[in-house]
This record gives C-alpha cells, structure tokens and sequence, in this order.
C-alpha cells in the first residue's frame, strides 16, 4: 500500500513523540528509545501541560487519572469530571487532535474510584495503492480507556492501581506490503502512591507532599501475526511538590517530575568475523515485560552516564489567588541524545461557579514540537460546587 503524505506527517511526528527524530540524530550518540502507543505519554490536561508536563504530586485535580490517581484520596470534593482536548499538528491540518475525560468518586474519607477515555485521532486520511489509486478515506485512531481503584493506606499516603484497555487502529485492516494488518491491543497496568502533608516555613502555612507512578505495564503490542510485538511506554515517574500559602488569597506550588522509560535501550551492533551481525554494547532487546522493567535500569550501551541521560525532567510552578485564577509556567528537559526535547510552558485558570477552565501553551527551544502555536483546554466540574450553587 502507499500511504498519502498527510499519514505519513502524522505518523513522523508520532514517531518525534517517541524520541526518535531528534535534533541530534546526527550524533553517533544519538540512542532514542521506542516504544508502541506513545500518545499514552501526552500530557492530557491543561493544568499539567502548562507547569512543564508535570502532576505526580501536585495538589489532586480531576485529572490527576493520568498522572497520579491515588491523589483521588484527597481532593476535596465528592465527585467531578473532566473534559480536555489537545489541537495536534494545528499548523498541517485541523483534524487530528487528542481528546480526554475523567471522571471521580469518594466512596467514603478513606477510598474512591475514578475513570478516564483517552482518544487520538489521526483525522481524515486517503490509502492509495502503488499506483496511486484510492482504496478509500478512513479516519485511524487510538484510545485507552481506563478504572482506578484509590485507597488511603494512612492519614498522609494513598496508594492507586489501574486497569487498562488500549486499542491501536492505525491501519484499518489494510494489507501493507503483503502483511494484512490488525488494530493493536492490550491490557496495561498503574500503580501509583501520593504523601501529602501540612507543614509551616516559619509562620507561613504550606504543604509538602510526594508522588511515584508505574505506569503502562502491560503486554506487548502487534498490528499483524507476522509483525514484532512493541514494548509499551512503560515509565516510572516520581516527584516532589511544595506548596507555599503566603496568606488568605495567595499562594505558590513548586513542582518537580523525573521520569524514565522501563523499555530496553536499543544496543548498539557490529560485525563478526563471519559477517554476521552481533551485538557489540549493551543488551538484547528482545525481552519479556518483567525482565525489561529491571534491566532498563542498566542496559544502555553507553554505561551508567547514558542511562542518567535516559531521564527526562519537567518543572513547574503555579500562582493561585483565592482558588479562582491561576498563572502557572513550566519547563521541559530531554537529552539531546534521547529526543531532545526542551520547551517552555504557559498557561492559566479561571474558576466561575462549578466550572473551571484551563488554558495552556507550549514554547518548543529546539526542535519543532506538534503542539506548538497550540491552545489546549481543560474544563473541569466540580458536583459539590453545583450542589452548593443549587444547580
């Protein structure tokens, strides 16, 4: 099959997504690890995505699913949900974007459930044969959708797991190169905690509190019987948040997520004496789950001082005035030599009533990034707010 050129961007940039095309793919120490399905690592929501693609442990919001769902244990109100969506590749074409909902419930003080739908469209898209000829306009996509149950295990921690169903239907079951295609599926697994205290700096009140997730766990991925399975993007994200109340009104949160992917690091091969290509550092890929999860800790062919630059760090800092208007800014860091991706972000909040909406934008330093010149949004309802305001 030939694939008509809107595809082929669409899948390049899923691809960039994925650490593959970086800046630096010239360095003979570019080493970029993939993976299947990496729109499960987009940022969904607007709050996140404006502090620097961070929320392992920031205060629990109704889009805490995709970040840290044990922070469920603590927000404040009975019920809520939420509605995102994320523009991709606005600057080629209006159709592809990536849309997100949450939604959660207290049980009781000690445990609550929560779910989400993440779906990724690719748009409208024409197949052609080699010579050129349609064989119809079909519109791929992938979604996850997931249930998190959410426990207290102790006045200041909570622990979450979460289910998975990912479904990945990129071709459509079209026939590519003689290989007749399938959409790809798995089933996949979260296991998060959240620590959350109130301290004082002196006489000024603030929260310390800390995150940790595993995410993605879950079973290799195929399009065709005849294909090689792809690991997921399975990663462990951990992090701190300071959260500083200057008074009555004002306030500031500092946060931080370091996260790894717990894939292997592609080895790097060479030539045997009879000709045969052999692994010349590092490991070999082909790996179940279980032992790629330890052994992506030390695998890179580059030693220890490649497998540091295998982390990939997001900062953020939010201002919030009285609960009802937020500034908030971030920063994003990857290794030239594992994406090199590095972009700046902004955004903002306002609350009115039982809704807030959020805003956010993505200024790329080095690479193009898909979401650049991009606004994404994040509508958030809060049902105690409702009930409160007789709605």
């Amino acid at each position: 099959m030939k694939i008509t050129t809107k595809i082929i961007a669409a899948l390049l940039v899923i691809l960039l997504l994925n650490n593959k095309y970086a800046k630096a793919q010239e360095s003979s120490d570019l080493n970029a690890i993939t993976t299947a399905v990496p729109f499960l690592l987009i940022a969904p929501d607007s709050r996140s995505g404006s502090m620097g693609d961070i929320g392992v442990a920031t205060s629990p919001d109704g889009s805490s699913q995709h970040w840290n769902a044990a922070k469920y244990a603590f927000i404040d109100a009975k019920m809520g949900f939420t509605v995102s969506y994320s523009p991709w590749l606005r600057e080629l074409t209006s159709d592809i974007g990536l849309s997100y909902i949450t939604g959660y419930y207290k049980i009781n003080d000690m445990s609550a459930i929560s779910g989400s739908l993440r779906y990724f469209s690719l748009g409208e898209i024409e197949f052609t044969d080699k010579f050129g000829v349609s064989q119809g306009t079909y519109e791929p996509n992938e979604f996850a959708i997931d249930a998190a149950y959410i426990r207290k295990l102790g006045k200041n921690i909570s622990g979450s797991v979460t289910l998975r169903y990912i479904n990945s239907n990129l071709t459509l079951g079209q026939t590519v190169q003689g290989q007749s295609t399938v959409a790809g599926q798995a089933i996949a697994a979260d296991v998060a905690v959240y620590y959350t205290k109130d301290v004082r700096f002196g006489k000024t009140k603030g929260n310390v509190a800390f995150g940790a997730q595993m995410s993605n766990v879950g079973n290799k991925i195929s399009y065709s019987e005849g294909l090689e399975t792809d690991f997921l993007p399975m990663n462990f994200r951990f992090g701190p948040s300071v959260m500083v109340q200057l008074d009555q009104y004002n306030k500031f949160t500092f946060s931080m997520d370091i996260n790894k992917l717990l894939v292997p690091t592609p080895p790097t091969y060479k030539e045997d004496a009879d000709g045969n290509t052999v692994i010349d550092k590092g490991m070999d890929p082909e790996r179940s789950v279980g032992n790629a999860i330890f052994t992506s800790w030390y695998d890179a062919p580059g030693g220890f001082s490649e497998e540091m630059r295998e982390f990939f760090i997001g900062t953020g800092v939010e201002y919030a005035y009285d609960e009802k208007f937020f500034v908030r800014g971030g920063y994003f860091y990857e290794h030239e030599t594992k994406g090199n991706r590095k972009y700046f972000t902004l955004g903002a909040g306002f609350k009115y009533n039982v809704f807030t909406l959020d805003f956010s934008y993505l200024i790329p330093t080095t690479q193009r990034n898909p979401l650049e010149n991009t606004l994404r949004f994040t509508l958030l309802f809060n049902f105690d707010d409702a009930k409160s305001a007789n709605i």
